[in-house]
């Protein structure tokens, strides 16, 4: 026992003295050109990045759907599995930088024959019994630094898988708000569709009355019927994408397809407020490009490993024990036995095979910087593109709801021009179909906004991630007030022109 103490003290003064030396390059943070400032600014809102944004939407149903798809989207409980596996990983590697223990021990019985050349003397047993305990160590003596180059990489491959996570987490609320958006948005033209419809139903059959009564000709009675037609076959491809709209949002709350439950309209929703200030540190907390910072670091440590292979590996082991031919004496001193060595190895002629390793992890290194720095480059366009769509859909939606007020007087006009003699049908048609057109992209108009505002809360990033990945884990289910589902899209305050 005293010698394995020994054995044990050496190889720490060792290995404590061999700590030092570690080949490879050691991480340095890359410089990455960043610009002066956004090409679109905005002044006028307060800092919010580190807020729950969804909620100000305030629309208790898509906070219960968010809610809902934290716990249960498969994608993000695949990536919180893809953490554990790299923990485990991270376990396997770290342990090499420690003592391995392990104890053995043996019962065995033996027979040997009493007849022919090999038989024993007769004052020997021909039945033996053998019994034996032993405790082995081993340690491998990290010399240059290759256990250590390994165990920094494993950590920083599990820290991106993290961020992984993290990323998922942010694709995740920011895709189920928008579909939500995008399902309210065409539940409002599905609304002004078939409040149109209703309308020009209402509108042809007087038309029939009064072509029979041979106040109108055939050609004003045609006109209104293919007006009436068109308001009927714009209701098909909006009942449709509303359907796979629902599926497609069940999926990411991680159920079958089904309907939706259904909120506030898409009038009602809040706009979430507009970042003011964005810094470009602020893209640091951008998941994606942490976690090309983690496979970074993690790519540079690989090629202290692969060079840690030109040179010698030493390790000690060593075993105690005993071993006896009687269980009652396996504990004597005669019985005790032990042993250690110190192995090394070293590479003579691999015919390339270390060079190429280090070549190989070097390329892969030079791969993770460019990715890095395409990252960053990618966040800064993202924010860009998100903070002009915003601004140019405000713009937009600004223009367009005054020429649906414009076209709906308009329209009126036509009609009463046309009813007092003063005008041909083809006006009243031409003003109708305009109007109709012109409620419909500014309902789209109304969602674009409302993406533009989930696009730039995506691309920033921020504290609002903690928060979520906080909310993804288990807890009751959620008490969300229910809504109105497909059925009733119509009941929506708003109600279209009627046209």
């Amino acid at each position: 026992m005293r010698k394995l103490r020994l054995l044990f003290f050496v190889l720490t003064m060792v290995l404590s003295g061999a700590g030092g030396c570690t080949v490879g390059p050691d991480y340095k943070r890359p410089e990455v050109a960043v610009p002066a400032d956004w090409r679109v600014q905005e002044h006028e809102a307060r800092e919010v990045a580190d807020t729950d944004w969804w909620l100000q939407f305030g629309d208790p149903v898509l906070d219960g759907l968010i809610a809902t798809a934290l716990r249960e989207n498969k994608d993000l409980l695949i990536a919180a599995a893809r953490i554990e596996e790299f923990a485990g990983r991270y376990g396997i590697v770290r342990a090499d930088l420690f003592p391995q223990v392990g104890a053995t021990g043996e019962y065995s019985r033996q027979r040997v024959t009493e007849t022919g050349d090999n038989r024993l003397a007769a004052s020997y047993k021909t039945t033996t019994d053998s019994f034996s305990a032993t405790l082995n160590a081993g340690w491998e003596i990290d010399l240059w630094g290759r256990i250590r180059r390994s165990t920094e990489a494993a950590r920083a491959q599990l820290l991106a898988s993290e961020e992984g996570r993290r990323a998922v987490i942010l694709s995740l609320v920011g895709t189920v708000a928008s579909a939500y958006i995008n399902l309210r948005d065409l539940d409002r033209q599905l609304e002004i569709s078939r409040n149109t419809a209703k309308s020009r139903g209402e509108s042809y059959a007087l038309f029939q009355e009064r072509f029979a009564g041979g106040i109108i000709s055939d050609l004003e009675l045609s006109q209104n019927r293919s007006q009436y037609e068109e308001a009927l076959a714009a209701i098909p491809p909006l009942e449709q994408a509303i359907a796979q709209q629902e599926n497609g949002l069940s999926v990411l709350l991680g159920r079958n397809p089904g309907a939706i439950v259904r909120g506030k309209s898409i009038d009602q929703l809040a706009l979430p407020a507009v970042v003011a200030g964005l810094p470009s540190d602020l893209l640091e907390r951008r998941p994606d490009i942490r976690q090309a910072v983690q496979n970074l670091i993690a790519a540079n440590a690989q090629i202290g490993v692969a060079k840690a292979a030109y040179f010698p590996a030493i390790s000690l082991t060593g075993a105690l024990g005993s071993a006896s031919g009687d269980l009652s004496d396996l504990f004597k001193g005669p019985s005790r036995i032990w042993q250690y060595s110190v192995p090394v190895t070293m590479p003579i002629f691999t015919a390339g095979r270390i060079a190429g390793s280090v070549r190989e992890a070097e390329a892969i290194q030079r791969q993770a910087l460019l990715e890095y720095q395409q990252a960053v480059q990618n966040g800064f366009r993202e924010v860009n593109d998100a903070l002009a769509a915003q601004q140019q859909t405000g713009r937009q939606l600004t223009v367009q709801k005054s020429r649906v007020e414009s076209l709906r007087q308009y329209a009126d006009i036509a009609r009463l021009r046309y009813d007092n003699g003063y005008t041909d049908y083809l006006t009243v048609l031409d003003a109708e179909r305009n109007l109709f057109n012109a409620e419909l992209a500014y309902t789209q108009t109304q969602g674009a906004l409302h993406l533009a505002r989930i696009g730039l809360y995506k691309a920033m990033g921020g504290g609002w991630i903690e928060k979520a990945a906080e909310a993804s884990l288990p807890r009751p289910a959620d008490t969300a007030p229910e809504g109105r589902r497909t059925g009733e899209a119509g009941s929506d305050s708003r109600s279209g022109s009627g046209r």
